[in-house]
């Protein structure tokens, strides 16, 4: 049993990436009605250099924090901003209720209160799916679809130089893996894991014996959110043939990001770790551009 689950985990992660893409759709129009936008103008080409600027600039603060052992800062920081986000989901979808702003208070809590109190993966892949939506659709109606793409190129060729070059993010990887917060999604390898037990041993460890000891299979939160942000922007700013509540175009680069995905675990069950983004992001612009001519739709 353990060694099917050790084979089939990476393949079961991938239908993270389609309910944070299906959720995200979900959201959008909502998150629209409510103006909740990270840019005022999605138009704009340099949004996605704003963007891109942002994280070079905190990365380099959570490393810095982590250098000095003060990675309780990074709990503070990333739990305001999960929390933050699950008060946008659930306030944007009941909207339409009467005293729909309190529910979400309390729905923001309660999802809270089993984050931090109970931090099974399970737990953490369900917060993990509602932020990582979240953060997709606002980011996908804040860049029509020339910055978008601009986004996932430029995101893709760092998080290249960054895997295989300067390899700070495996640093950052190693800081975080066992914070249990929702910047990773967790899948367990064996029958039988806790995440909780694993994550206390962990804190002990350093951080190549964190990840070479794991009996989960992990996959960062970026590599789902970033290309549905292309998704949910073709679905919000190009006028194309619908297929229920998605386009065709945002269709391909939902379905090339799963291609792109599937070439990416056949490397890594090979035992080589690779950085997700340059296959997902590829994918999900090919998806798109292959989409857009069949419909003869020009998407910038």
């Amino acid at each position: 049993m353990n060694e099917v689950l050790k084979r089939i985990s990476p393949f079961t992660m991938m239908l993270f990436i389609i309910a944070i893409q299906v959720i995200a759709l979900l959201l959008a129009n909502p998150f629209r009605a409510s103006d909740i936008q990270a840019f005022s103008n999605p138009e704009s080409v340099w949004n996605p250099l704003y963007y891109i600027l942002l994280i070079l600039v905190f990365t380099a603060f959570l490393l810095l924090i982590i250098r000095l052992g003060k990675r309780w800062v990074i709990q503070v920081i990333i739990g305001l901003v999960i929390i933050s986000t699950l008060y946008f989901v659930y306030s944007s979808v009941l909207l339409n209720l009467d005293s729909g702003w309190l529910i979400a208070i309390a729905a923001t809590a309660v999802t809270a209160f089993f984050l931090f109190y109970y931090p099974e993966w399970y737990v953490i892949d369900l917060v993990g799916i509602l932020i990582g939506a979240g953060a997709a659709a606002i980011f996908g109606i804040s860049f029509a679809v020339l910055p978008a793409l601009i986004l996932l190129i430029a995101l893709a060729v760092y998080d290249f130089i960054s895997v295989y070059e300067t390899k700070h993010m495996v640093s950052l990887a190693e800081g975080v893996v066992d914070l249990n917060l929702p910047v990773l999604f967790v899948l367990p390898r064996t029958r039988g894991y806790s995440h909780m037990k694993w994550s206390r041993e962990a804190s002990q460890a350093s951080g190549e014996e964190k990840l070479e000891k794991r009996e989960a299979f992990f996959m960062g939160l970026g590599d789902a959110v970033i290309p549905t942000v292309l998704v949910i922007s073709a679905n919000t700013f190009l006028n194309a043939p619908m297929f229920g509540l998605i386009n065709i175009p945002a269709l391909g680069a939902a379905i090339g990001t799963l291609v792109g995905y599937v070439g990416l675990m056949l490397l890594v069950l090979k035992g080589k770790p690779q950085a997700g983004l340059p296959f997902l992001n590829s994918g999900a612009i090919v998806g798109l551009l292959i989409a857009s001519y069949l419909v003869g739709v020009k998407p910038f």
